[in-house]
């Protein structure tokens, strides 16, 4: 269930994290006009850039142990699972300037993706609400952990260094399709222990990833489950077709599309490094559950 609140006051501090290459330099840009909104409605912000991504998480977590109201990120999904680990079940709520190339978490919580002034006033109203994370072991994630095709195909497309967004994937994928087969899984799902082949295997916390790949279609923020898409052996020319069905969710109709929700999952297969928010996750097998109402979320 849904639970919303205001962060206000007069003494209220955030620490504004950006990631200044986010979106071809719009994080640099975006930074900037939030920065001038936010010190004029009177709140005190310290102005963050790690140097990479260990020393901007250093900052971040340094922030929330000093007690900062809320940690706002300024660039994509990798910035906000930068932001996630640093703010996971504590009081500190995390906010978000969108300046990236995929931009899903926006999309979840319908925050201005092109205007960074707007997107900045969400942060001055100090509106939350509360949803889930998905965790393994200390590491959490908000979007989709990608553990089959999808996830060689980031890993094809991070390698890349143009084209930028959604076509770099699409790229990424018509490469990764010459010569893929469907690999070997080892599923538990609650308990129950699923073998069986496919093509990808994907854990939904939200129903988006890439961009607008809507692969669990149908994952809430809030319901204290897990989502899991398997796509059981098709051919390559199915999979070309299906693809764009993935951007409006209506691949659901696909007969070799499956579905689990779960309070815990543990997926095996060999040889697959699996990607959670866009980013690199962990090797298989891994094992992955809810964490009920770990994030506060300025929306």
């Amino acid at each position: 269930m849904t639970s919303l609140s205001r962060v206000t006051g007069p003494d209220r501090e955030i620490a504004l994290l950006t990631n200044p290459t986010a979106g071809k330099g719009k994080g640099a840009r975006a930074r900037a006009v939030a920065l001038s909104r936010l010190r004029s409605a009177g709140i005190t912000v310290r102005d963050l850039e790690g140097r990479d991504a260990d020393e901007a998480l250093d900052l971040a977590r340094q922030c929330v142990a000093d007690g900062v109201d809320s940690l706002v990120v300024v660039g994509g999904d990798g910035m906000v699972h930068l932001g996630v680990q640093a703010v996971a079940g504590t009081g500190t709520s995390l906010g978000l300037i969108p300046a990236g190339t995929g931009n899903d978490v926006a999309r979840y919580f319908d925050l201005p993706r092109k205007d960074p002034g707007a997107a900045a006033d969400r942060v001055v109203a100090g509106r939350t609400r509360v949803v889930d994370l998905a965790r393994s072991g200390t590491l959490h994630f908000m979007t989709v952990l990608c553990a089959g095709f999808d996830a060689i195909v980031n890993e094809r497309a991070n390698r890349m260094t143009w084209p930028k967004g959604q076509m770099r994937y699409n790229i990424a994928t018509l490469a990764e399709l010459r010569t893929f087969k469907p690999l070997p899984y080892t599923l538990d799902l609650d308990g129950t222990s699923l073998t069986l082949d496919a093509m990808m295997v994907s854990v939904g916390n939200g129903p988006s990833f890439g961009g607008g790949l809507r692969i669990t279609e149908g994952a809430l923020l809030d319901d204290g489950m897990l989502d899991v898409v398997i796509i059981k052996p098709m051919s390559k020319m199915a999979l070309v077709t299906t693809y764009p069905k993935l951007f409006k969710g209506t691949h659901v109709t696909h007969p070799q599309y499956e579905h689990h929700r779960v309070r815990s999952v543990t997926v095996a297969a060999p040889g697959i490094i699996s990607y959670a928010d866009g980013e690199r996750f962990g090797a298989l097998p891994l094992t992955i559950e809810c964490a009920p109402g770990a994030l506060t979320v300025l929306t």
